[in-house]
């Protein structure tokens, strides 16, 4: 790659675009003499400094929304709703999260029943379909999470308004489910709201389950019960590492994620919900973007991280569709995603229908749903690889700014002489040359960081 050090404004202007993937690449690198790759032009702004270390040009390359939307947010209609407030709910997040738009709490029924309340920042009665807000949402797909930043699928303003917990009491649209002691749902309901939420880490919440308080203890045995049959119906359980990526100017910082019990509680009433939803919406014959997926097309026993890799890689994709079908991950017969209405569209879609039913409204048809589910899904997809990319990147600076670590890494797969390695700690998988067998523990050096080709090489 070679070019003139010297570059006037405006072929400054236009290398900027070109690794944007926004201008004629042919005639830009014809013209500075590079080879016609965004990777190339990203290694000239690094080496002109015309960009630091810390810039990414990922979300732009894949037209991801960088900017936060600033519309104007309604207030809440006045309506009525269930008053839920002698009720202390729970909304469990990781440190730091700022949008917290699910809680849960539970209480006891006649007959050794227990009513699990998943309560839902009521997004749609802020944004209903076709509004500028909806379309809005809709061209982004989803909020664009970054390891330097957020930038949110709709206004900061509307999650200040509608955050569960950041107000005495909050508007929400509520999932009942009335569970025996074997998880089995004797009937489901889903009601428009108002709630009590208190906010927690999910190490405030650990803390308090291993001090017995009967709230926690309680979500803990439906989420073991509720986890028990859906394994008996062939849902799969994936552990693999996760780690949390931050970075800024000044560096990147990767910390593996803390996996106490209670984010495992969280989960499990998560997806009771989207299957409480989706039973509710089936019934009442409402059309929702009901997530599918076909059965795994091969087994895989064993629980070490050979065996979780493996796993993953029988999955089929998710799919989202107007009519129910089963979601063979999840071991249930119908689901949908119901949870975060203010950082995915099709949860918000979910919302948008199952309030319009609930009001007595007329839900968006078949038809319409699905183009919306189409194009919701392609925008999403491209700010979910914008954030993979992006954390990649951000892990490699990480990496680079420690040259003589010695890492852990775990053979994972094997393809001929060629392996993948992964590496715990980072949550980054690599591919190397060795005979060493799946499951072995290997420890290396990673050096020759390349930033703009996201590569890296590993030395034993």
């Amino acid at each position: 790659m070679t070019t003139s050090p010297e570059l006037g404004a405006a072929q400054r202007t236009e290398v900027e675009l070109l690794a944007r993937g926004r201008q004629d690449k042919s005639r830009v690198m014809r013209d500075l003499g590079l080879s016609e790759t965004p990777e190339a032009a990203h290694a000239l702004l690094l080496r002109l400094g015309l960009w630091s270390e810390a810039r990414t040009p990922y979300a732009d390359r894949l037209r991801a929304a960088t900017t936060p939307s600033t519309l104007p947010v309604p207030p809440f209609p006045a309506e009525d709703r269930l008053d839920l407030t002698h009720l202390e709910a729970f909304a469990i997040d990781d440190e730091g999260n700022r949008d917290p738009d699910d809680a849960v709490c539970t209480e006891t029924l006649e007959g050794g029943l227990t009513r699990l309340w998943v309560h839902v920042a009521d997004v749609a009665a802020l944004v209903p379909p076709d509004s500028p807000l909806d379309l809005e949402a809709r061209s982004r797909g989803a909020t664009l999470y970054l390891p330097d930043q957020t930038i949110g699928m709709l206004p900061d303003a509307l999650v200040e308004q509608a955050g569960l917990g950041l107000a005495p009491t909050s508007p929400a649209l509520s999932i009942s489910l009335d569970l025996d002691a074997e998880g089995n749902a004797e009937a489901v309901d889903v009601v428009l709201t108002t709630v009590r939420v208190t906010r927690l880490t999910y190490g405030e919440a650990q803390r308090r389950l291993e001090a017995g308080d009967p709230a926690f203890v309680a979500l803990a045995e439906l989420a073991r019960a509720s986890q028990a049959l859906r394994e008996a119906e062939g849902a799969l359980t994936i552990d693999l590492p996760e780690v949390r990526v931050k970075a800024d100017e000044a560096g990147a910082q990767v910390t593996p994620l803390p996996k106490p019990p209670m984010r495992f509680v969280v989960q499990e009433c998560m997806t009771l919900a989207g299957w409480g939803a989706a039973i509710f919406a089936d019934d009442n014959g409402i059309p929702l973007p009901f997530a599918t997926q076909d059965p795994p097309r091969t087994t895989v026993r064993g629980d070490g991280l050979g065996a979780q890799w493996a796993r993953r890689r029988t999955l089929s994709r998710t799919r989202f569709q107007p009519s129910p079908g089963p979601h063979s991950g999840m071991g249930l017969d119908v689901y949908v995603q119901a949870t975060s209405p203010m950082r995915r569209y099709l949860d918000l879609v979910v919302h948008q229908q199952l309030r319009a039913f609930l009001t007595g409204g007329e839900p968006v048809g078949g038809k319409v749903l699905a183009s919306h589910i189409a194009q919701a899904v392609l925008n999403a997809d491209g700010t979910r690889q914008a954030e993979r990319l992006s954390r990649r990147h951000h892990t490699l600076r990480f990496v680079a700014a420690q040259p003589e670590r010695e890492w852990e890494a775990v053979v994972v797969d094997r393809r001929g002489p060629q392996v993948t390695l992964l590496i715990p700690d980072l949550a980054y998988d690599l591919p190397l040359t060795s005979s060493a067998p799946v499951g072995s523990v290997i420890r290396l050096r990673l050096s020759d960081v390349n930033l703009p080709a996201l590569g890296v090489r590993a030395k034993l």
